[in-house]
């Protein structure tokens, strides 16, 4: 599979020849998960902007105020999807699955988040992420309104904000370079561990 379809377009970088500093923190990475991302591999040919990728990522997704961190995976998984981005919806789609506990959960956000069935703040979090990630100029003061009603906060509202960003350019790098999702995604938050 991967002479026909190899992991990116642009090559990889294994992990033991990565620079000290990306070595030990994507090694530390595929110590929790078992292995190493296949993002990691493609975008480490530029140390410099994986350096910086990594460090806006962890700003957003590892914060622990506003959003939970399955609430930040669901805006990564809807906007993924509406942008066509089979790497981040495989990836983060099993990352969500795994904080929700719901094996069914980011198959239906990502095929349709438009219609996916949710509670009403998950559907404020995924109606905003999507007006964003697909239509950011016809945003207006009525649909933060309509967030916060939800009982979104400014913050959480910005999380929102942020996180379909940062994944609108790395869905459009994972369309460059043609990401190949590792196999490991495919099952992780399906089956009992």
């Amino acid at each position: 599979m991967s002479e026909q379809h190899p992991v990116s377009r642009f090559g990889t970088v294994a992990l033991a020849d990565m620079p000290e500093d990306l070595r030990t923190r994507i090694g530390a990475i595929a110590e929790k998960s078992g292995f190493v991302p296949n993002v990691f591999l493609a975008l480490a040919h530029r140390p410099a902007e994986l350096r910086a990728f990594l460090d806006y990522h962890d700003a957003l997704m590892d914060r622990s105020d506003g959003l939970s961190k399955a609430e930040r995976e669901l805006v990564v998984v809807a906007t993924s999807g509406a942008n066509h981005c089979t790497y981040c919806v495989v990836a983060h789609g099993a990352i969500l699955r795994v904080r929700t506990k719901d094996p069914e959960i980011a198959d239906r956000v990502a095929s349709n988040p438009w219609a996916a069935v949710l509670s009403p703040r998950e559907r404020a979090i995924v109606d905003l992420a999507l007006l964003i990630a697909t239509d950011s100029a016809s945003l207006t003061d009525a649909e933060l309104d309509d967030a916060r009603l939800a009982g979104l906060s400014e913050d959480e509202i910005w999380d929102v904000g942020a996180i379909t960003a940062l994944f609108a350019m790395s869905n459009r790098l994972a369309h460059l370079t043609a990401l190949r999702p590792n196999p490991e995604f495919f099952l992780l938050g399906r089956l009992p561990r």
